[in-house]
């Protein structure tokens, strides 16, 4: 037992929700690509025989900051959003008890047969955050230009150079920054609303009432209509057919006409938008997953580096502002992660 571990369970013993509680000890709930850990705790009340489960969040005050996770999910709870609520709080050890929204993420159900309720569920609850987070705008950081070219650099400096070991000559670098310029534009040019900034399906969990669940949203920036959406729609860790997204790319645009978000006349613009906006998160979460491996150690998201980058080149090849970006990954980078995985599953 850890002298932290142990730490959390003296804090659990002297807390007021669980007086005349007894429970169980903490069990891992999920992993998470921060410094944070998640337990789960099953209480019995003393005398009725009642269980309940909660949910410990772990972070260690020298590496996380719960001050963000707590604003973020009041506010959401405040508009409507499912979010686990905080029950107690140690912002001095970094310990938080939350309400249990379940262990059945989105991910490991997901198929044929219930996407489609499933994701526009999804898009329901996004339009809800969007329309009504608009009164807590200033209360978040800004999703700005400084923002958007460090999570690219993500991209070139960890996927390119040092996991694939491919840096750019000197034109290439012309073209990437034109790419990035572009892309930068089209993310400060939409309407600026509540962004989440990893809607998908390893944080959206399948619930029994006001579905789905929404977690890890203590990242919350004011930035790009279309960021979350795209998250969702094109996961990184899931594939569908590009008609199907095509479709809830519709369904959700006429949610956003319908909450005044967006003008009818607008689609053809919203389509590019978040096209754009898709090459801008798929190039900043394949940059992290290669970080994860290299600086964290964490090789579990290495798998999923070619279907985001497939994405790119999907998406990119209708724009000709993109070529630069789609013939780099296609004809350079892809080739070589294949050889790198090969690499490494030989060694």
């Amino acid at each position: 037992m850890t002298e932290r571990f142990q730490d959390l369970l003296t804090w659990l013993e002297g807390l007021e929700t669980l007086k005349n509680h007894s429970f169980t000890s903490p069990v891992p709930a999920s992993s998470d690509a921060s410094f944070r850990r998640y337990y789960r705790i099953e209480l019995t009340e003393e005398g009725h025989g009642a269980k309940t489960s909660y949910i410990i969040m772990d972070a260690p005050p020298e590496h996380e900051d719960c001050r963000p996770f707590i604003q973020v999910g009041s506010q959401l709870l405040q508009m409507g959003v499912n979010v686990p609520q905080v029950l107690e709080q140690d912002l001095s050890q970094g310990f938080l008890l939350l309400t249990d929204l379940g262990s059945t993420t989105y991910l490991s159900v997901l198929d044929e047969s219930n996407v489609d309720s499933f994701y526009r569920e999804a898009l329901e609850a996004l339009t809800l955050m969007q329309a009504e987070g608009g009164r807590y705008l200033e209360t978040l950081p800004v999703y700005d230009s400084t923002l958007l070219t460090a999570e690219m650099a993500l991209f070139d400096d960890w996927l390119g150079v040092r996991h694939l070991e491919r840096p750019m000559s000197k034109l290439q670098k012309i073209q990437w920054q034109q790419v990035q310029e572009a892309l930068i534009r089209s993310a400060l040019a939409q309407p600026q609303v509540y962004v989440h900034r990893d809607y998908h399906s390893r944080n959206l969990m399948v619930t029994p009432e006001n579905n789905p669940g929404v977690l890890d949203f203590q990242d919350a920036v004011k930035g790009p209509l279309t960021y979350d959406a795209v998250s969702l729609l094109r996961d990184c860790y899931v594939r569908w057919p590009a008609e199907q997204v095509r479709e809830w790319q519709r369904e959700y645009f006429l949610m956003l006409v319908q909450k005044r978000l967006l003008a009818r006349d607008e689609w053809q613009a919203f389509l590019q938008s978040m096209d754009w906006m898709g090459i801008q998160r798929h190039l900043k979460a394949s940059g992290i997953f290669a970080r994860l491996y290299h600086r964290d150690g964490k090789p579990g998201y290495l798998p999923d580096i070619p279907n985001t980058l497939t994405y790119i080149v999907d998406v990119g090849q209708a724009y000709p502002e993109m070529r630069f970006l789609v013939d780099w990954v296609e004809q350079d980078l892809l080739p070589k992660l294949t050889s790198v995985e090969y690499d490494q599953e030989a060694g």
